[in-house]
């Protein structure tokens, strides 16, 4: 924080210089900005847990009676069925404007081993036998929302799944055994894994998923006199190929709150993106961090000289100020240059060490990249999910 806060002085004045009331507006301070490559990496993230979640389903036994060739009539039953195994290759995570996601699984494979018995009067055969599920899509649409508190809220407000094909693998001479499956347990277990899967999914989003972003952070402290409030203005914004999180993003004085006065910019995000996820760190941000930081005395700082260029024909002199109205651009110009040669460069080290950004728990981010934009700061970067 210490390194933040010699960057904060010439930061924050050339904000609250080129701040004008007419561009502020009720919008918040902080957004973060999922891209698609950022929702590419959390569908497949998802499909790791999904998978992880779909081996402990447990299926049920079935049994009943059959009449069949050579037989006649008899007793089965298929029980101790167990998912052996689970190919999930692909999914796509795309934005639900108005809404929030859909998840979309597609040709994915589970392998399902059973014991089997038949009983005929006192004829008794049992074996084991491997059912292939094949071809299975499983839909989910996922319903984002915030809570009184701030905090992000997650539902899955529907889900579907549906299998293209179950093959059953024997060895021997079973093909009777093979029409009794056909006959009797495959529509059967169809419509019970079907179930399953989508009862998994439902419990995994509200015990998992839901708990994981909450997580989130509603409000972090800086240092012993400064936090950030990290509450959601607003549930998260779904568009046609990005999701938006937008946070108040108010940095105030942990022991002694005091409403603010001014409010955010409106900030025109960048379109074209080459990292998972950005952060527009708006001028709003700087300045609620101005006025904490001055109340407790730790923004008395000069502007002398030396800070100016040799060759600029512009002096921190009585004569070249005389009126200083008139020449407050060429001041700004002065801020400008000495921000975009000295400070900027050093930027991202300095909020890495001072500035926390709202991450969910165990996100890690890497290659980042800073952009200057009217009104904000553009931080992007990949993520990676540091699993326990």
């Amino acid at each position: 924080m210490r390194a933040l806060a010699g960057a904060l002085p010439s930061l924050l004045l050339r904000l609250l210089l080129t701040s004008s009331p007419e561009a502020l507006g009720a919008n918040p301070g902080l957004v973060t900005r999922i891209t698609d490559k950022g929702l590419e990496y959390v569908a497949h993230e998802g499909l790791v847990t999904l998978r992880e979640e779909l081996l402990r389903i447990t299926l049920p036994d079935f049994t009943g009676d059959f009449k069949i060739k050579p037989f006649g009539r008899g007793h089965y039953e298929f029980h101790s069925l167990q998912i052996h195994s689970c190919e999930l290759p692909g999914s796509t995570l795309t934005p639900l404007p108005g809404q929030g996601l859909s998840f979309t699984i597609s040709d994915s494979f589970i392998r399902v081993q059973s014991e089997w018995k038949v009983r005929k009067s006192f004829v008794k055969l049992h074996g084991s036998l491997d059912v292939e599920v094949k071809g299975i899509t499983i839909s989910v649409n996922l319903l984002l929302g915030r809570e009184l508190s701030g905090r992000p809220t997650v539902s899955a407000t529907s889900c579907s799944s549906h299998i293209q094909d179950v093959e059953v693998d024997v060895s021997g001479d079973l093909g009777w055994l093979l029409n009794l499956f056909d006959n009797q347990i495959e529509s059967k277990l169809r419509k019970a894994l079907e179930n399953k899967i989508c009862e998994r999914i439902q419990k995994l989003v509200a015990s998992d998923l839901q708990p994981y972003l909450q997580t989130l952070p509603v409000t972090t402290g800086i240092d012993s006199f400064a936090g950030i409030d990290y509450s959601l203005t607003e549930a998260p914004r779904a568009t046609a190929q990005m999701l938006d999180v937008m946070f108040k993003g108010e940095i105030f004085n942990r022991d002694r709150y005091s409403p603010v006065t001014f409010l955010a910019p409106v900030m025109s995000l960048p379109e074209d993106h080459n990292r998972m996820v950005y952060f527009a760190i708006s001028d709003y941000v700087f300045n609620t961090a101005s006025r904490v930081y001055h109340e407790a005395g730790h923004l008395n700082f000069s502007i002398t000289d030396d800070m100016v260029p040799s060759g600029s024909t512009i002096r921190l002199t009585t004569k070249s100020f005389r009126p200083f109205a008139p020449r407050v651009e060429l001041l700004e110009a002065l801020l400008n240059y000495h921000i975009l040669n000295t400070l900027y460069p050093q930027v991202n080290e300095k909020l890495a060490e001072g500035f926390p950004l709202p991450l969910l728990k165990r996100i890690q981010l890497y290659d980042p990249v800073l952009e200057i934009h009217k009104d904000f700061l553009f931080l992007g970067a990949n993520v990676q999910y540091m699993r326990v």
